[in-house]
């Protein structure tokens, strides 16, 4: 049997640099993708460029890194990824080892952000309705979609729920969202019943010795973000959605959904966890019929004058 090769390390202060995000608090899913990324930039400048340290890249290396990875038909958001984790790369060198900074003068392509895939209300409603069952799986899917819309959680915090993190009495969860920061979110009265029932009837069922969390699978190992995903979207095709959707999608219709209905953007931002309100106006995508409809019931000069005369 072949050895398993050890993965080159050509720069080490990609490791460091990996400790210092860690410190900073940064997701696990971030890290590894600043780590992947930075590790391919590396392998070209050394394999093409010939560059064995940090402090011999100059900025035209990076310009042919971003120009390689342009002549690889990359979509504008992986490029855009992979620039700014270069930028902050050599950013943090120049800050914390007083290196020179080469990336400091590139400029992040700009990218168009892509609206999000939301579901119908009713969509959402025959999603759920058809999760039927009284057995300890079919009570964990209803609790798991009631709570992924209901709440509008990341699926990594759904997966971390811990059967302390819920208050059914109070109607609140406790979540630890990105960065380890935490935050409450209330829970409806639909999601109460299923999360209620689930932990009456089913969760004893799956939870291993000393097992605290939540969720987990038939052989009692906690549940796999893969596990979710494909349930999501069996249960979609089995309603007849042919929409391209994920967990994440019933994340953004929870929001959307909140704010067709008038809730302030302030407090969407708070339930969904976002640090930036930038980041939630991508979910004020209200079609312009709706805004139209609003603004003639609402505004004052919006009725139709030659009615009151």
């Amino acid at each position: 049997m072949k050895k398993k090769e050890e993965k080159e390390v050509i720069f080490y202060e990609i490791s460091d640099f990996e400790y210092y995000l860690r410190n900073m608090r940064k997701s696990e899913n971030t890290i590894s993708a600043y780590v992947s990324d930075l590790e391919q930039y590396a392998a070209f400048l050394n394999k093409y460029e010939h560059i064995n340290e940090v402090d011999e890249i100059e900025r035209d290396d990076i310009i042919k890194y971003i120009d390689s990875l342009k002549r690889k038909n990359l979509s504008k958001q992986s490029i855009a990824r992979k620039i700014i984790a270069i930028k902050d790369f050599h950013k943090y060198l120049s800050e914390e080892n007083n290196m020179k900074n080469p990336a400091e003068m590139i400029d992040s392509p700009k990218t168009d952000k892509a609206l999000p895939i939301v579901l119908t209300i009713e969509e959402v409603e025959a999603m759920i309705d058809s999760v039927k069952g009284d057995d300890p799986i079919s009570l964990r899917n209803k609790a798991m979609i009631e709570l992924l819309y209901g709440c509008g959680l990341r699926i990594s915090e759904l997966l971390a729920l811990k059967i302390t993190d819920i208050h059914l009495k109070e109607a609140y969860l406790t979540i630890v969202g990105k960065g380890n920061k935490e935050r409450m979110v209330p829970v409806g009265e639909m999601a109460i019943i299923a999360v209620r029932r689930y932990v009456d009837k089913g969760w004893l069922d799956l939870i291993p010795k000393n097992g605290n969390l939540l969720f987990y699978n038939y052989q009692k190992k906690p549940l796999s973000r893969q596990s979710v995903f494909k349930f999501i979207k069996k249960l979609a095709e089995e309603n007849g959605i042919t929409k391209e959707i994920s967990p994440h999608t019933l994340r953004h219709s929870f929001a959307t959904h909140l704010l067709e209905g008038g809730t302030d953007l302030r407090v969407v931002q708070e339930l969904l966890g976002h640090e930036d309100i930038a980041t939630t106006q991508i979910y004020t995508h209200i079609d312009k019929s709706k805004l139209k409809n609003i603004y003639d019931h609402t505004h004052p000069l919006a009725k139709d004058k030659h009615k009151e005369e």
